[in-house]
């Protein structure tokens, strides 16, 4: 049975303690083990029953489903309306490519025996035998880019921080303890429409972990922060349980993997400001100040944390390393293309029949993910428009729906795929409300340190509300357009800098909404 936040909010808690209490009533015996959802939310809750012939699944299942699933020997994997069969040989779960997410509904999260037995800490025993520089290069070298929303090579910010230690020990050759390197994640998932890190934290913990202990074998870091939004208790648990178990068998603490290497892991809890998803605004909360952005250089990777030089990456970043270290940088850089390698997991929202997540290698098409995978708009009416990459995504028409899932592509198109989310709006959508809500969103959530992103986005409502109103329509919008330029150039960042995508992109493709 899925603990998965979705699950539970669908009603999976009452489902299991049906189970296990029919499974009492009867005498059966019955281990009910809660694990991660496997992204197929419009069959949540999934049970999934382990048979000689493998795990069948049954979904959606609700509390009042259970007393007919034992009628129907669901625990022999007997027939039902819900049975789904094999969740591997469901079309949906089949055509994925999953690598970062492919222990997640397969595993106990909270077991560590179970990820070993599922080819966990493969790749941190393999970076142990390793030089952090040798290390550097396997993730260098297979294409990783960061996966929250920049994508910018990882290999190379490791180098940069490996680099900067180094330059930071003493005269004698000894590192300083106060200038060891850090690790942070940033966990602060909060943009609209996504959930890939919050289902890695409840359903796969230790892949988090390891890839964060990898990162620090790389640059001699020996403590690590998960910087964790406030909003996700059940990732809360889930992380802290998984952190206090990898210590107690030795993967976490002073001696990891009796290898005489130390490294730890602290969570700590932002108060949920949008603006602390942003790398330096994330640090200057961490050290216990407003979370404001902070101008560079200095790069964090050079003087970040405390002063210290700190590798800041998302949670599907880190939890990418691990597959490069077990199974080498060639084999992760097959999948994907162009300069977009490996996976990417995207999460589908909205207005779609079949939402959820869906890990793919880069190159398929948004028309594929949106129909293939989606099943087109819940409602039966024509999807006009997606928007990708969170609150501040361009809008992309149906004419764009082609466009390759790769950053560059998206680039071109004049978008971004930013942290994979994909938020789908059917033709009764009115884009200028969207971009009205983007420069008002800005306006809520700005840190308020610049002024074209604290003022403009002031400003972007009350031009947007005078085009709508008809007056000055044609000053308004050069005004407009004026206006996002300053943001776009002169803010400090991307929260000020890109809200003028989902602005402009709605009016380039969506100018009658404007009238």
């Amino acid at each position: 049975m899925p603990r998965d936040a979705t699950a539970l909010s669908l009603g999976a808690d009452a489902v299991a303690r049906a189970i296990a209490a029919r499974a009492e009533a009867q005498g059966a015996s019955v281990q009910v083990v809660r694990i991660g959802s496997r992204g197929m939310f419009w069959l949540e809750p999934l049970v999934e029953v382990e048979t000689p012939r493998g795990r069948i699944a049954y979904g959606p299942v609700s509390a009042a489903d259970v007393h007919g699933l034992f009628e129907a020997e669901f625990l022999h994997g007997g027939d039902h309306a819900l049975r789904q069969g094999p969740v591997e040989d469901i079309p949906w779960f089949g055509r994925q490519q999953r690598l970062c997410f492919a222990r997640v509904g397969v595993v106990d999260p909270l077991d560590v025996a179970d990820y070993l037995a599922h080819d966990g800490y493969a790749g941190l025993r393999n970076a142990l035998a390793m030089a952090p520089a040798d290390i550097v290069a396997s993730v260098t070298d297979s294409g990783l880019r960061g996966r929250g929303g920049a994508a910018f090579p990882t290999g190379i910010k490791w180098k940069t921080v490996l680099d900067a230690s180094a330059s930071c020990s003493s005269e004698s050759g000894i590192p300083n303890p106060r200038s060891l390197p850090l690790i942070v994640c940033n966990a602060d998932e909060g943009d609209s429409g996504t959930f890939s890190d919050r289902m890695l934290m409840e359903g796969d913990p230790f892949c988090l972990i390891e890839g964060m202990t990898i990162a620090a074998l790389a640059v001699g870091a020996e403590q690590g922060y998960v910087y964790l939004r406030s909003e996700y208790p059940h990732a809360h648990r889930a992380l802290e349980a998984a952190i206090a178990n990898a210590r107690a068998t030795g993967w976490l603490g002073d001696d990891v993997a009796r290898s005489g290497r130390r490294f730890d892991i602290e969570v700590r809890l932002g108060a949920g400001a949008y603006i602390c998803g942003e790398e330096t605004a994330l640090l200057e909360s961490l050290e216990g100040r407003r979370g404001q952005v902070r101008a560079k250089p200095p790069l964090p990777a050079i003087k970040g944390l405390f002063g210290r030089p700190t590798i800041v990456n998302n949670v599907i970043t880190f939890a990418s390393v691990p597959l490069v270290l077990a199974r080498g940088a060639a084999t992760y850089r097959d999948y994907g293309s162009g300069r977009s390698r490996g996976t990417l997991p995207l999460q589908l929202a909205g207005n779609l029949r079949r939402t959820g997540l869906v890990e793919l290698a880069f190159g398929a098409t948004l028309r594929e993910l949106l129909y293939d995978f989606g099943g087109g708009s819940a409602s039966g009416r024509p999807l006009r428009t997606v928007q990708v990459g969170g609150p501040l995504g361009a809008y992309l028409p149906e004419s764009l729906f082609d466009t390759p899932l790769d950053y560059e592509a998206f680039a071109a198109a004049g978008a971004m795929l930013g942290h994979g989310g994909i938020v789908a709006f059917d033709d009764s959508v009115d884009l200028f409300e969207q971009a009205r809500y983007a420069m008002a969103f800005c306006a809520i959530e700005s840190c308020g340190k610049c002024t074209p992103c604290r003022i403009g986005s002031t400003r972007g409502v009350e031009v947007l509300d005078r085009v709508r109103a008809g007056v000055e329509r044609e000053r308004n919008l050069a005004l407009l357009a004026d206006l996002c330029d300053t943001m776009r150039h002169a803010s400090l960042c991307a929260l000020g800098g890109l809200t003028p995508d989902p602005v402009q992109s709605a009016l380039r493709h969506f100018p009658e909404d404007f009238a």
